[in-house]
């Protein structure tokens, strides 16, 4: 819910701030007071259009600030792209947005302190924000969006079975991508495959092993350097131990050791530091000892061998005549043989695996269409449901004759879309099945059924939207409504009835309604009043909470004009008395 509205700068309101209140917020207020800048200012504040006519000249730029709470429903997909765009929520759950207007028509929004684009803003706004007025762009007259809520109002079931459809959908069109696409470019194909096969005989005729040109590089230098080795290798030897092996009378490092451990020794028991020393005298023996060993299998292996060295210098071109095609190093090579015969898969244009797909796409398709059907049969019970509850709701909202009509018709083909026979009709179709929905009013007997945004005038379509959103509540959807003058044109019991339809829905929702009707502002959980200032040389208006004596002299105003009519505040009271009674029955069923 939207918890705090700020407004700087924007028309006729120079810096007011709305704290708004779970349930049902009225905004009233006298003719050019600024009634309509709230609402304007709620579409700038999710991504509206900015108008720099609107902006202030002092400051010269407008802002619009809004505090919003996630609910439980949403939250979850809303964090998450909040925090996607560097943004953060606040430690108490709400999150801050904001919209800058220049005079020059400049446009800046922020989200959790950090810039985003404008989008952003409308994105989020279709989580948390519907906006329900005559000059609206009125979210339920898309009919992707007249859809979806037929698809809520059907319920659990029908979702699942959505969620379904859409996925056997994807399958299918994946499939039959891959076979049109195998079928298309056959040739291109097979030239590339007859390269991958090319290269990958090459390969494998070679053999490489990984690591193999490193181990190779170094056994070819020990094998040219083989005699320096050997030279090396065997001074070391006869300096360490190999000494006595020769016959040569040379002390070698070996004797020396031992010669310096009897000499500590003998003296150890004088000094027992002496005795410890030649005890590491002991450990350093032992580790000559070790190396001369060693140095002796190596010079026993080592061997000039001039054929393996000329294997070696083979083997080591074949390996470089693949990484001068292939890749840097045997590795590289390697991987892209593994990648070649991934592709190769891929490539396949064989008459086998073009039969399989095509018997794999048709039994797919058999599926969609199998779906879409039960798909259409659940939007056509859904939808006599849903023209009743309407209807209904209308006929308390002083449209007692008028009837709305569901339309769910197969969707034609030739959109751009894949087509399928369902039901014996070739229709086109999507994700969310083959059914076009259009809403239609019906305004009086003997009228045509029109398309909502042909057939209802302003205030018609206004209430139209109230009933469809009292219908829905509960089904989804954004949990803040906002209706912009929902009664125009309507007096006497049909504003009470609208009054208590839109207390009802502020039972699920949060609802903020801009009214002129006091009959309407009585129902209200928090009532706010934009109030105009003229004492200066610049019109101003501010936007203040109103309860108890205030309130009823505001509704005494609204009523006859008289705020300070003892008459009039009387019958404000004996109004909000009834609204009360009314949403208390409505609480207790």
């Amino acid at each position: 819910m939207l918890e705090e509205l700020r407004i700087t700068g924007l028309g006729v309101i120079e810096d007011t701030t709305l704290p708004l209140a779970p349930g049902m917020n009225v905004i009233t207020g006298e003719t050019g007071a600024g009634k309509t800048m709230v609402v304007t200012g709620l579409g700038l504040l999710f991504g509206g259009r900015a108008d720099a006519a609107r902006v202030r000249a002092d400051p010269g730029r407008a802002v619009v600030e809004g505090r919003v709470r996630l609910s439980d429903d949403i939250a979850a997909e809303v964090q998450a792209r909040i925090v996607d765009a560097g943004a953060e929520i606040d430690a108490d759950g709400t999150v801050l947005l904001s919209r800058t207007v220049t005079v020059e028509g400049r446009s800046r929004a922020h989200v959790g302190g950090r810039a985003v684009p404008v989008s952003m803003l409308s994105e989020l706004g279709e989580h948390v924000l519907a906006v329900h007025g005559q000059s609206d762009q009125l979210r339920l007259l898309r009919p992707a969006e007249q859809r979806a809520s037929l698809d809520r109002f059907a319920g659990v079931d029908h979702e699942k079975l959505l969620s379904e459809m859409r996925e056997r959908f994807a399958q299918w069109r994946k499939v039959a991508e891959d076979l049109d696409d195998r079928r298309r470019h056959a040739r291109e194909r097979n030239q590339e495959s007859d390269l991958l096969r090319l290269g990958l005989d090459e390969i494998t005729r070679v053999d490489p092993q990984a690591g193999e040109d490193e181990l190779l590089r170094e056994e070819a230098q020990r094998l040219e350097h083989a005699e320096g080795l050997r030279s090396a290798a065997q001074d070391a030897h006869l300096a360490l131990g190999g000494g006595a092996e020769s016959g040569d009378d040379t002390p070698d490092a070996n004797a020396l050791l031992n010669a310096a451990r009897r000499t500590l020794e003998s003296q150890a028991s004088v000094d027992r530091m002496l005795g410890d020393l030649a005890a590491r005298v002991t450990e350093a023996s032992t580790i000559v000892a070790d190396i001369t060993v060693e140095l002796g299998g190596y010079l026993a292996s080592l061997d000039a061998d001039p054929d393996r060295l000329q294997a070696i210098y083979e083997r080591r071109a074949a390996l470089r005549a693949l990484t001068r095609k292939y890749a840097e190093d045997v590795d590289g090579v390697i991987a892209w043989g593994d990648h070649a015969r991934t592709r190769l898969a891929e490539l396949d244009t064989s008459d086998d695996l073009l039969e399989e797909l095509d018997r794999e796409r048709a039994r797919l398709a058999d599926e969609v269409a199998a779906l879409a059907g039960g798909l259409s049969k659940a939007r056509s019970a859904a939808a006599v449901r849903f023209a009743h509850d309407v209807t209904a709701e209308l006929a308390g909202l002083a449209m007692p004759h008028a009837r709305i009509e569901v339309i769910v018709a197969p969707r034609p083909p030739g959109r751009g879309e894949p087509t399928l026979t369902i039901a014996g009709v070739e229709c086109g179709i999507g994700p969310d099945g083959a059914d076009d929905i259009e809403l239609r009013l019906v305004p009086h007997p003997g009228a045509p059924a029109l398309p909502l945004q042909k057939g209802a005038s302003g205030g018609e379509l206004s209430r139209v939207m109230l009933a469809i959103e009292v219908v829905f509540a509960g089904s989804g959807g954004p949990p803040t409504l906002v209706f912009d003058e929902v009664d125009a044109g309507v007096g006497g019991q049909a504003a009470v009835e609208i009054g208590k339809r839109l207390a009802r829905l502020a039972r699920s929702h949060q609802v903020l309604v801009v009214t002129h009707l006091p009959q309407v502002a009585a129902f209200a959980d928090q009532h706010l009043v934009v109030a105009k200032d003229t004492g200066g040389a610049v019109t101003t208006s501010g936007v203040r909470a109103v309860a108890d004596t205030e309130r009823s002299r505001e509704l005494a105003r609204m009523l006859a004009g008289l705020p300070d009519s003892d008459l009039g505040i009387a019958h404000a009271e004996e109004l909000l008395a009834v609204a009360q009674r009314e949403k208390n029955n409505a609480s207790a069923h």
